[in-house]
């Protein structure tokens, strides 16, 4: 027997009227879904305005089948061994090359070789932006990044060997927090935080994009002219 990832019951009866308590849970579930990275804002949008528009359960049912049961993540990538170290004494220190960002409309991104501050804040209204931590350094071995979304998407991405901490809140939206946990010996401390309000708010961890090719074998790309 397999359930519905929002939780919206009767999926044997697609006819059947759906309640508005079962629109707001596939509401929630896909707010999850843009918090985590799963959805893009574009298609958030799509789909929550399709899940209040709503009126039977057939109606419902699409827009969570492709999203995981609640409560369900998916484990965060394990830190890599002694050969993929990261040098992190000549990561650290420096001044910062940026303590903010802000987006009302529009979006931003941070990411690349760049300097965090000790104290970074972002906001974004109406708009999105990205802040990758991936090839950074940092002003300060222990850091503090603060995110504010209304009615937006923001994603932090961090790599495999951080150590970040993510104690976020959503409101009417939501904040992922797949990327909690331990880095490697004498990584950053990254303290994610802030808050979602009717928007979304990811962290997740990926491998840099040299170390993907690494590890399927394929050489470094060249331009071309």
């Amino acid at each position: 027997m397999t359930s519905e990832p929002s939780g919206a019951s009767g999926a044997g009866l697609p006819e059947m009227r759906a309640s508005d308590a079962e629109r707001e849970r596939v509401a929630e579930a896909l707010r999850d879904a843009v918090a985590e990275g799963r959805l893009d804002m574009e298609e958030f949008e799509e789909r929550l305005e399709a899940a209040y528009k709503a009126r039977t359960h057939g109606e419902l049912a699409p827009l969570v089948r492709d999203l995981p049961a609640p409560g369900v993540r998916t484990p965060a990538p394990a830190a890599p061994g002694a050969s993929g170290a990261v040098d992190w004494p000549s990561r650290i220190g420096g001044t910062a090359t940026s303590r903010g960002a802000f987006a009302f409309w529009s979006g931003f991104g941070r990411k690349g070789t760049w300097t965090v501050g000790r104290k970074f804040t972002a906001f974004a209204m109406w708009g999105g932006g990205e802040i990758d931590l991936r090839e950074a350094r940092f002003e300060s071995a222990e850091t503090v990044i603060r995110c504010f979304t209304v009615m937006g998407g923001m994603g932090v991405t961090v790599p495999p060997e951080l150590t970040v901490r993510v104690r976020g809140f959503g409101l009417m939206g939501g904040f992922g927090d797949r990327a909690t946990g331990e880095g490697t010996p004498g990584s950053p401390r990254v303290t994610v935080t802030g808050f979602a309000l009717m928007g979304g708010i990811g962290v997740e961890r990926k491998r840099r994009k040299a170390e993907k090719r690494a590890a399927s074998g394929e050489g470094p790309r060249k331009e071309l002219r």
